[in-house]
């Protein structure tokens, strides 16, 4: 029942975290935030770890690099290229080429078949989500001429799409035994690992603890780092891989849902239309059957 439900979960889940990432991020600098959320998961999950059997040496090392893939260098690449200044339509387009990134490695890497259809479900998608996000998407013609986007926010953005791809495919490889939420702990212990480093090298490390940061703070915690990513390992360990990751082609038009109908936010035809679009394509691709 469970697996049955969870792609819906965690694509409504998923598309929450942009908007209280947002929230916290204009609290705190990405790492210095990230190190914060990713200590706090690793704390809760901590009990489980004092009754049954524990992951052993390898696994545990596995965990703890696939969590600085798909947490440290995934979400934070996406916050330093917001804070930069590049448009979160921009970000958006660049990380959701990871379906189509995941489907180029997953024949060659896992063996896993890639047909016509295949392709044709990741094309319909991807070209749903441009036009999804193209209304949003503008360029500023100012005295200077055309305003291009930085290079360090273009390689942010970019680090963060073969990040949450490379975890992925790892986690796949790696992670496809042993109790997930065990394997949890010692991948947000990688993260944190990972996450302060980074903002002990690179930031100032001051964090406005305000009532809005907090409760941004808890969301992501619980909501997003515990039940968003369980769901996650739980359906990659279930299916083929690049079936898993064509879900992340319908968080943007599901976030444009949400600002919608919780910020007012106008909905435009050709919007809706990249929404039937990437239904379709993440339809074709999910009713594919592994071989």
């Amino acid at each position: 029942m469970l697996l049955r439900i969870s792609p819906i979960l965690f694509v409504v889940l998923w598309s929450t975290g942009f908007i209280a990432s947002k929230i916290a991020g204009e609290h705190a600098e990405p790492f210095t935030f990230l190190a914060i959320r990713f200590a706090l998961a690793a704390v809760l999950l901590a009990p489980l770890m004092l009754s049954g059997s524990r992951p052993s040496a390898r696994a545990a090392r596995d965990a703890a690099i696939t969590g600085a893939l798909i947490h440290t260098g995934y979400i934070g690449g996406v916050m330093w290229a917001l804070r930069l200044g590049m448009p979160t339509g921009v970000v958006s387009i660049i990380v959701c080429l990871q379906p189509l990134l995941t489907s180029l490695l997953a024949g060659p890497l896992l063996g896993e078949t890639i047909d016509r259809r295949h392709w044709m479900g990741i094309t319909l998608g991807l070209a749903g989500v441009v036009l999804v996000l193209a209304p949003k998407m503008t360029l500023d013609f100012g005295a200077g001429g055309v305003t291009m986007l930085g290079p360090v926010a273009v390689i942010a953005a970019t680090t963060s799409l073969f990040c949450i791809t490379a975890g992925t495919l790892y986690q796949k490889v790696n992670g496809t035994s042993g109790d997930l939420f065990k394997l949890a702990f010692f991948q947000y212990i990688g993260a944190t690992t990972v996450a302060a480093l980074l903002g002990y090298a690179t930031e100032a490390r001051v964090v406005d603890w305000t009532q809005e940061f907090v409760l941004a703070l808890i969301w992501l915690v619980v909501v997003l780092s515990i039940g968003a990513i369980g769901l996650l390992l739980t359906m990659i360990r279930a299916s083929a891989v690049s079936r898993v990751t064509s879900l992340f082609y319908l968080v943007p038009a599901t976030t444009a849902l949400m600002a919608w109908g919780l910020l007012g936010e106008q909905l435009s035809l050709v919007q809706v239309a990249g929404m039937v679009l990437v239904m379709v394509g993440v339809g074709m691709i999910g009713a594919l059957r592994r071989p």
